[in-house]
């Protein structure tokens, strides 16, 4: 059972710190992956209206697929309970920060940082389908000028930190 806390244990990254594209990434993995929990579309069409709000409706149509594709490669594969914010939280907890790294890593070429938030992540080396999402995720929104800070890549910080839930069973 994957978990979304409407209160995580602590929030990493608060939003005025992050740029508008590490926002939409984080923002749209808190959102998909709570749709895909829950089964409520609500948290998809906020999700839709942040990214055609962000990049225009044509952009957003491609962004918006290979974002669904990613998360749900994330939920599929993990071996451990993923945590997001609440959908009005400004901040965002462990795991969302560790997903804005591993784009952030993949849009610029830093393969061990990008390898290393899918570990964290799934809790386990089956990445080989999550980095190819996060990949195809990384250049459509590189192609709609939505590039991450390189620094958004550094996830020493993230990684040191505890694990934000327990393993699944």
């Amino acid at each position: 059972m994957h978990k979304t806390s409407a209160a995580p244990s602590g929030l990493v990254a608060p939003a005025l710190k992050l740029g508008a594209p590490e926002r939409l990434v984080g923002l749209g993995f808190r959102l998909w992956l709570s749709g895909l929990n829950t089964g409520d579309i609500s948290y998809w069409e906020k999700a839709w209206c942040a990214y055609s709000s962000s990049m225009g409706a044509q952009a957003a149509k491609s962004a918006v697929r290979d974002l669904s594709c990613w998360v749900r490669a994330i939920r599929h594969n993990s071996r451990r309970n993923l945590e997001t914010a609440a959908a009005g939280c400004d901040g965002f907890c462990r795991d969302e920060c560790v997903a804005i790294a591993m784009i952030a890593a993949c849009q610029h070429e830093a393969c061990p940082a990008m390898r290393a938030c899918a570990f964290a992540l799934l809790g386990c080396s089956m990445i080989d389908e999550v980095v190819g999402g996060a990949e195809s995720f990384a250049r459509t929104l590189q192609g709609a000028d939505r590039v991450l800070s390189p620094v958004a890549a550094n996830t020493s910080a993230l990684l040191s930190l505890p694990a934000a839930s327990a393993l699944r069973h």
